[in-house]
């Protein structure tokens, strides 16, 4: 059970959002490159330095929640059932309520921050980057449940494979949603294009590390 939060901790995360969500709305109104962080700041009513101490860069104001995805994804995978492949426990995590395939409504916020990014060549750049330090730590904990030495390529082609078939799936859902499609007929589109994916990586992954069951 987790602790419940101090009065510091929670005035600190009510910051961190109060400023997140000022700047999400800038973005919106204005675009990534043509808000600065004072302004952000201004509108926030806070110092520019706290903005700093929350988000060290201006990108991290739109990806700062993408730290608990990864957490949730390595989770997912490390704490899948005996006997269960990597993929399929990738595929459960999918699934997962809220999830990318989840039905819920694409709110008009989400379908706006989705033409943010897709506007910026920078924010492109750190998904980009944020992905790849996804991939490096699913092949890390691949090879740490295969006891794979070092030097094994097999991680590195599994994690790249999953989360390939996730950037594959994230890029296709925000240019349809650009294009103006909502669930629930996005989330059958994304399911539907995502079980064809699932189909061609089952050829060559759907039996690899399936995990060992206890000692």
């Amino acid at each position: 059970m987790n602790e419940p939060l101090g009065l510091r901790e929670r005035k600190k995360q009510q910051t961190r959002q109060l400023i997140a969500e000022t700047a999400r709305d800038l973005f919106m109104e204005r675009g990534f490159e043509q808000v600065t962080v004072a302004q952000i700041a201004r509108a926030a009513d806070v110092a520019e330095q706290t903005v700093y101490n929350y988000f060290p860069t201006k990108e991290d104001l739109v990806y700062w929640r993408l730290e608990s995805f990864e957490q949730e994804l390595l989770a997912a995978i490390r704490d899948r059932a005996p006997g269960v492949p990597v993929l399929e426990a990738f595929w459960q995590w999918m699934l997962r309520p809220r999830g990318l395939m989840d039905e819920e409504p694409v709110s008009e916020t989400l379908a706006a921050m989705a033409r943010v990014i897709a506007e910026s060549a920078a924010l492109r750049a750190r998904e980009q980057q944020v992905f790849e330090r996804y991939t490096e730590s699913l092949a890390a904990l691949l090879a740490r449940d295969t006891g794979s030495e070092p030097s094994a390529i097999e991680p590195w082609v599994a994690a790249n494979a999953v989360m390939g078939l996730h950037r594959a799936l994230v890029h296709y859902a925000r240019g349809r949603v650009l294009e103006g499609a909502r669930n629930p007929e996005l989330a059958r589109d994304l399911r539907a294009r995502a079980e064809e994916a699932r189909a061609m990586l089952a050829a060559g992954l759907g039996d690899y590390a399936p995990k060992a069951p206890p000692a």
